[in-house]
């Protein structure tokens, strides 16, 4: 007699319990990463944001915006932004002044970059007074016409922002997601 059925029986037993432990494992562990995400990510929308009393969340073709209101005043809006790295997505929580001219602040959601080089785009642990300071460029920065980048040299207009060495397609990545992302989203909102 074969062996055959009896291989095919154990193999397919092995793989019954294999995906049902996996299934309950994802719904015990979904919850809690979800929840994960949603702190993480209120987290970036207070620090993207300027102080305000309240924010409004809205949804319009394909974005998430968070509004910030100080009393009745619009101060700004949030929305996360995505695209190709140099090796992994880059997921960013951005935020904006109303008219979408200036940006209020940046925060990395995920990024999975090379170690050493284009995670500096996180932070930059070869920079002792300021590791953070490829993202802190990005604070006040002008968006239009659109943003730029330079290399190995200091910005010199106030739409540019200075590439770390050796992460260019990092950096790059970065402003093109930004410029493509906040044309999209200017449209969605209406705002010319």
């Amino acid at each position: 007699m074969s062996n055959t059925p009896k291989i095919i029986i154990v193999l397919t037993l092995i793989t019954l319990i294999s995906g049902a432990v996996l299934a309950l494992l994802d719904s015990y562990t979904r919850p809690k990463i979800d929840n994960y995400r949603k702190i993480q990510e209120n987290q970036a929308i207070a620090e993207v944001l300027p102080e305000n009393d309240r924010i409004n969340e809205v949804a319009k073709d394909g974005y998430v915006f968070y509004e910030a209101y100080r009393k009745h005043e619009l101060v700004g809006v949030a929305f996360q932004v995505s695209g190709g790295g140099y090796q992994s997505e880059l997921v960013l929580m951005l935020g904006l002044s109303p008219d979408f001219s200036r940006i209020i602040g940046l925060k990395i959601l995920s990024q999975v970059e090379t170690p050493g080089l284009g995670t500096k785009i996180e932070k930059d642990e070869s920079n002792k007074e300021d590791p953070g300071w490829f993202i802190n460029q990005f604070k006040d920065l002008r968006t239009l016409p659109s943003i730029s980048y330079v290399k190995n040299a200091s910005p010199s207009r106030d739409t540019e922002i200075q590439a770390i060495s050796g992460a260019t397609v990092s950096s790059k990545a970065i402003v093109d997601i930004l410029n493509t992302h906040i044309k999209k989203a200017k449209a969605a909102r209406g705002i010319e």
